[in-house]
């Protein structure tokens, strides 16, 4: 299926694997083409979170597009699986590349969409997969925002500039991206000559965004008030790239 004009799920591949997409279209679709935004899941694959951030989307006029990195019924329950299924897309950033960059021709194919205007939104895992289409240069891609993502770099080769703009919403206090690690990202974009920001909010561990994250001796755990400062920061970069 190459192209998918209504609210719902489909199938896309990359090369012979079959991926399921999620569709989220605004009531007021008719008319001229819209930008298009890909939601990026985290480490246990696409799911309702995703899904709705995609439905999030589309009320603010855009299409909405859950993408799939693993595969077709690929979704993990617990960390054990949620870490076995994401640990070899960490550990091969070309073929993560490759997958991404699948999402993003599949996304540029649909009807109604604006194949200039694009955007990737990611949380988690999904927050390097947005960076990571930002570094290379994605087709059409305006913007990627990462949601308490993974700052580590792919390491494939010279980077050249970035041409996206680069806005990475960040808890200080993220485990799993430290304050060192987060000034290795900064100047990461800085050498890429990227339009970058970050916004580091204090308090604040991994997953902020998840209401269902309650584990804070692991330094992950929701905070509605950051959240709601992040997708306000998320929506003015995409007002102004879009």
């Amino acid at each position: 299926m190459t192209k998918a004009p209504t609210t719902g799920a489909f199938s896309y591949f990359d090369g012979t694997t079959e991926l399921e997409g999620y569709l989220s279209v605004p009531a007021q679709s008719a008319g001229a083409s819209r930008p298009v935004v890909l939601v990026i899941h985290a480490w246990g694959g696409q799911d309702d979170f995703a899904r709705s951030k995609a439905d999030m989307l589309a009320s603010l006029g855009y299409l909405g597009f859950a993408i799939d990195v693993y595969g077709l019924g690929r979704r993990g329950q617990t960390p054990e699986e949620n870490s076995k299924l994401m640990t070899p897309w960490i550990e091969d950033r070309a073929a993560l590349r490759q997958r991404l960059l699948a999402s993003v021709s599949m996304a540029r194919g649909l009807v109604g969409c604006d194949a200039d205007r694009i955007a990737a939104i990611g949380f988690c895992f999904g927050g390097l997969c947005a960076l990571d289409l930002a570094r290379a240069n994605a087709p059409g891609l305006r913007a990627a925002v990462s949601f308490h993502g993974l700052f580590m770099p792919p390491n494939l080769g010279v980077q050249p500039p970035i041409e996206a703009k680069v806005l990475a919403l960040h808890g200080y206090d993220d485990p799993m991206a430290t304050p060192p690690a987060m000034i290795g990202f900064a100047d990461e974009m800085t050498q890429a000559k990227a339009d970058w920001q970050i916004a580091a909010y204090g308090a604040t561990g991994h997953a902020f965004t998840n209401p269902h994250a309650h584990d804070r001796a692991a330094g992950m755990f929701y905070r509605d008030i950051i959240a709601t400062r992040a997708f306000r920061s998320m929506q003015n970069l995409l007002a102004e790239t879009l």
